[in-house]
């Protein structure tokens, strides 16, 4: 069987050594390593990896400029390797932009044992990012199995009472993964700034999702933030769950707001889409669109089913524009799904939805 090809580029000689040993323990992976982009573009001209975890602060060429490169001349799945800075994490933003699927974050200190803590999760994302769609110019095996998969049970208590009646407010719950920066920056630049309220989880680091959102707002008509606890859901604002933290919507009386919650990883992810959806299942029922994008894995698959036993309508984004379609399909196979929908369609069913 043939291996999966990972190229680790990183100026730092200890992280080289200790994500080079991690990932070379992977049965499957052929790992190799380069100090600095112009070395790494010598050795792809002798053999082209499938997957090339990147860290994007290098002297002589940073990762930025060499991941556009990149993405111009052939597209190649790249995972970042981000220090977990505030600098760190506004770089990261651009190289999402730029086209890389995923993430994975380095303190700048005690890293040999938070990486090793981290392995499996590691592992998971290259292989994942191995199975990604790679678009120019725009900017799976499953992962290994946990001994407890948590339910959104863990974090939401039991619940009691339906969803209240129809109001005039109405809800849309977005819930992605890998892949998903770009492609929420394509729906919610599309958006006009009246818009039905947004709730959303993006899988990310702590610290990550802030300048996410900062980035977002820049260019959107609609407000987009970083949701603060007891945050007011309202037309043409957009809420995005911190890294870190699950977010949960509420309703009193007409009105909904969000609270941000602690709790343990839910389907391996916090925050967790499958948290947002039941909560909107719970709080809203038929008052939501609910809409579940691309990703690797079933996050979200199952919140999504009881959003729609509760009325919402619920979407898909389809396999032909997902970087990775694993969560969509996973929706769909459970029933969850009304239809399927392209990337280019999302924006036009969210300002449907009001």
């Amino acid at each position: 069987m043939k291996k999966l090809s990972v190229l680790v580029v990183d100026d730092s000689a200890v992280v080289r050594q200790v994500l080079g040993a991690l990932l070379g323990e992977v049965p499957d992976f052929e790992v190799t390593t380069a100090s600095d982009p112009l070395i790494a573009m010598e050795r792809m001209q002798r053999a082209w990896p499938d997957v090339i975890v990147l860290d994007v602060e290098m002297p002589r060429m940073d990762g930025l400029t060499f991941l556009r490169k990149l993405m111009h001349e052939r597209p190649t799945p790249v995972v970042i390797c981000s220090t977990l800075t505030e600098k760190g994490a506004r770089t990261t933003m651009e190289a999402m932009a730029a086209g890389a699927v995923a993430i994975v974050t380095k303190p700048k200190l005690g890293l040999k044992q938070f990486l090793g803590e981290a392995a499996a999760e590691l592992a998971a994302t290259v292989r994942g990012a191995a199975q990604a769609r790679v678009l120019p110019r725009r900017a799976a095996a499953e992962p290994p199995a946990v001994v407890a998969k948590l339910s959104a049970d863990a974090v939401l208590p039991p619940g009691t009472t339906r969803a209240m009646s129809q109001t005039t407010e109405r809800i849309v719950a977005l819930g992605t993964s890998t892949g998903g920066t770009q492609a929420l920056e394509q729906v919610l630049t599309a958006l006009p700034r009246v818009c039905p309220g947004i709730v959303l989880v993006q899988h990310m680091p702590e610290r990550f999702t802030a300048a996410f959102a900062e980035r977002l707002d820049r260019i959107c008509q609609v407000e987009v933030r970083e949701a603060r606890h007891q945050d007011r859901v309202i037309p043409g604002r957009v809420l995005i769950a911190p890294g870190g933290r699950h977010l949960v919507l509420r309703r009193s009386g007409a009105y909904y707001h969000v609270d941000v919650v602690d709790g343990p990883p839910v389907n391996r992810h916090r925050p967790s889409v499958d948290v947002l959806f039941r909560s909107v299942a719970r709080a809203a029922g038929a008052n939501a669109t609910g809409i579940i994008m691309t990703g690797m894995g079933d996050d979200g698959a199952a919140g999504l089913l009881e959003m729609r036993q509760a009325g919402a309508h619920t979407l898909a984004q389809d396999e032909a524009s997902c970087v990775v379609y694993g969560m969509p399909k996973e929706a769909v196979r459970r029933g969850a799904v009304e239809r399927s929908v392209g990337l280019d369609q999302v924006a036009r069913e969210i300002v449907a939805a009001a």
